[in-house]
């Protein structure tokens, strides 16, 4: 019931920003190994990315696994052709580091 309420309020703040945010978008991503992102460990599989400012939702495709990160939001000079997920392995696991947009010039950067 808990995650309930808290996915519905998550959406209806998704909306609600989503009309006064000048850029954004929703993309896909698919994980192909478990990676770590700011602490919250996602399973390999495919996610929706709604990006509104520099805040990235992230959802399970099954719609579970909500999570809300904060991004550096970089624009660079030519499109990039693919979607591209960029992880760092120095610390022993998968930490999510980099997005590339396919189709964009929007690079998203963790911090």
């Amino acid at each position: 019931m808990f995650r309930k309420l808290v996915l519905i309020l998550a959406a209806v703040a998704l909306l609600a920003s989503a009309g006064t945010a000048p850029t954004g978008g929703h993309y896909k991503i698919t994980l192909m190994q478990p990676a770590v992102v700011q602490g919250t460990v996602l399973k390999a599989g495919d996610y929706r990315l709604l990006l509104a400012n520099s805040q990235l939702t992230i959802v399970a495709d099954n719609g579970k696994n909500l999570i809300q990160v904060a991004v550096k939001v970089e624009t660079e000079p030519t499109k990039f052709d693919s979607t591209t997920v960029r992880l760092d392995m120095s610390s022993g696991k998968a930490v999510l580091s980099e997005i590339r947009l396919g189709g964009t010039r929007t690079r998203l950067i963790f911090n």
